[in-house]
């Protein structure tokens, strides 16, 4: 299944690129992510364990993972941040984040979800639908709109 959730920020590429790319730091910049605990390191590539809070109405159900996070800022056009999801319920997802001009200073961000994961009896479908609807779309679209709030604030 793929998924994609973007958002329009009034800030320029590099500037959101610059505060996304630091994943450490985003339990920091991120009242929803609770903990993001290094586990290794190879050049640019993060090993990261992730703790991000997913609320229902009152209740906040944390949500973890561990993905590999590394940046691809070569292309002025389309500066990408990248995961791969290694292990949780989410193993194998791969997440990719564009981050390109709008033409008049701002930003488009898109963040695209790629997860494909068969389940016996269930099929492939099942799980990704429920993972994406009632969790990666609503932490993803906090993580977009906070982001966005930083960038036009540093702006």
């Amino acid at each position: 299944m793929r998924s994609t959730i973007g958002i329009h920020v009034a800030a320029a590429p590099a500037v959101v690129f610059g505060l996304a790319r630091d994943v450490e730091r985003w339990p920091e910049r991120l009242p929803h992510y609770r903990r993001v605990i290094v586990r290794g390191r190879r050049g640019d590539r993060v090993l990261a364990q992730m703790v991000a809070e997913r609320r229902f109405w009152r209740i906040a159900v944390p949500v973890t993972w561990r993905a590999v996070c590394w940046p691809e800022g070569d292309d002025a056009d389309d500066l990408r941040l990248r995961f791969r999801h290694v292990r949780g319920v989410t193993r194998g997802m791969d997440v990719t984040w564009h981050i390109r001009p709008d033409g008049a200073g701002g930003s488009e961000v898109t963040i695209e979800h790629d997860f494909r994961r068969p389940l016996p009896l269930v099929g492939p479908d099942l799980l990704p639908r429920l993972v994406d609807r009632w969790f990666t779309t609503a932490i993803a679209g906090r993580t977009l709109r906070r982001f966005r709030r930083l960038a036009e604030h540093a702006a």
